[in-house]
């Protein structure tokens, strides 16, 4: 939107300053109170609107031209233009400094200095920025590399974040800190969660909304800040807050796992609760013991399963006659999914 209000402006002053070139072109030819040899008085009004139209046709052509300049090709030229440009300046400025010393009145050799400047280093500008055009690209990237690798802590939360909950213990113990940017659209998911006509959708909802009040608590460690900013021509709200993060530079704090991947691919650094969860849960090497209850029965005939505190699920090969009962077990294998942790063991018959 403001950018075609700005358009309009252009269009608009293009017709109204070629309506004054026009006037001062030819209406010069018109005096006030002139005659013709026909006895009427002239008017400049056609070549008032003739400058109006003309001024609306360079206007066209130069939004037409811009339409034509793709992000690639301006970042291939701008490095050359501001170069010409800083060069062209720097030079006028040096001559005028010089003729400032020399306090000759003589015109020609006033053009003739800063000319001479102007051209001297405006073909250095010029080919600097061509031949060294690659070297202001590798200077940027290197930049941009640095802002990357540094120290960032503001951090943008999705809405799983909130309804998970888990956030909030994070947080007070430590393990999270600095700033904790919520975008507005985030926020209107969640108060729309909360309004589901579902009971369980609607509780999951009012709690995310109570673990971020907790959050901008005093006793809170984090800062909570909410973002106004959203990109109105994306709509899918993971890949809004995947956008914000690459703006900024931050971190995407969820538990989806699609956004994670997305985000991966996006070049976006992820804070992943599920991942820290999974890193925190103890390690288990094969012929490890441990003890669990078998709580159910396993997909296979003699199959027993149990979970360990942290839920990790325990699945006991011979395990299914000592249903309800502790038993110790053996560690076989450990695999590790997207999902979790499952640990296979099977029945301790000498601890028996």
């Amino acid at each position: 939107m403001p950018v075609s209000i700005i358009r309009g402006l252009f269009f608009l002053a293009c017709v109204v300053m070629g309506a004054l070139w026009g006037q001062y072109l030819f209406g010069q030819n018109y005096p006030l109170g002139a005659v013709t040899e026909a006895g009427t008085e002239p008017s400049a009004t056609p070549w008032i609107f003739g400058g109006g139209l003309a001024g609306g046709l360079v206007g066209l052509g130069v939004l037409l031209l811009l339409v034509f300049v793709t992000q690639e090709i301006y970042e291939r030229i701008a490095p050359a233009l501001v170069s010409v440009c800083l060069a062209m300046v720097i030079g006028y400025f040096v001559g005028q400094y010089i003729l400032f010393w020399l306090r000759d009145d003589d015109i020609t050799l006033r053009i003739f200095v800063v000319v001479s400047f102007v051209l001297i280093f405006g073909f250095a500008g010029i080919s600097l920025g061509i031949t060294r055009a690659s070297n202001w690209e590798s200077l940027l990237t290197a930049v941009e590399r640095n802002r990357r690798n540094a120290p960032v802590t503001a951090k943008i939360v999705d809405t799983s974040v909130l309804i998970d909950g888990r956030i909030q213990d994070i947080c007070d113990s430590g393990f999270v800190e600095g700033t904790l940017l919520v975008p507005r659209f985030v926020l209107h998911e969640l108060q729309h969660i909360a309004d589901a006509s579902d009971v369980l959708r609607r509780a999951k909802g009012r709690r995310g909304l109570d673990i971020l009040k907790k959050l901008q608590g005093v006793e809170s460690k984090v800062t909570i800040e909410i973002m106004e900013e959203d990109p109105q021509e994306i709509r899918e709200v993971d890949a809004k807050l995947v956008k914000l993060a690459s703006k900024y530079g931050a971190k995407v704090l969820t538990t989806d796992f699609n956004l994670n991947k997305v985000a991966q691919i996006e070049g976006v650094q992820v804070l992943n609760i599920n991942d820290l969860a999974n890193a925190l849960k103890p390690a288990a090497l094969p012929d490890e013991r441990m003890r669990v209850k078998i709580i159910k029965e396993g997909k296979e005939q003699s199959q027993g399963v149990g979970y360990l505190d942290d839920g990790t699920m325990i699945v006991v090969d011979g395990g299914r006659e000592h249903m309800g009962k502790t038993v110790d077990v053996i560690v076989t294998s450990v695999l590790q999914t997207a999902a979790g942790r499952m640990i296979f063991t099977r029945y301790d018959q000498e601890a028996a």
